[in-house]
């Protein structure tokens, strides 16, 4: 037997009326066990939930460095806390902020690393 291949497929798909077609799906559900239309249409929307990239992350401290005064500094700034849960932060290499759009978290990570502090964006 001969293989079709897509383009004749779909020619004869033409050639039909909607209760051809809709007899062929129902053929392919017994015969495959899947419905045609589901795969169709799950297919894309699978392929775009793994290209998404995450709308928002979590900034934390992985390493305050040698200059642990200044990533503080930097730590009470970008929070708004006090000197000592910005040194909290710093010394138990906590979050600094989570939640937070990607864009301001590029920012927050390159003011840390600039202060000598190792960062994580998860």
């Amino acid at each position: 037997m001969a293989k079709l291949t897509k383009e004749d497929f779909i020619s004869s798909l033409k050639e039909m009326n909607l209760l051809e077609i809709k007899e062929l799906v129902d053929a392919m559900k017994e015969e495959f066990g899947v419905d045609p239309s589901a795969v169709a249409v799950a297919a894309p929307a699978a392929g775009a939930a793994a290209d998404a990239a995450p709308s928002t992350v979590t900034v934390s401290i992985a390493e305050a460095g040698a200059g642990k005064v200044g990533v503080i500094k930097v730590v009470k700034e970008i929070t708004g806390l006090g000197l000592k849960e910005a040194k909290d932060i710093v010394d138990n290499n906590g979050v600094v902020k989570e939640n937070i759009p990607t864009a301001e978290a590029d920012e927050i990570k390159a003011k840390l690393e600039e202060a000598g502090a190792t960062v994580e964006v998860k």
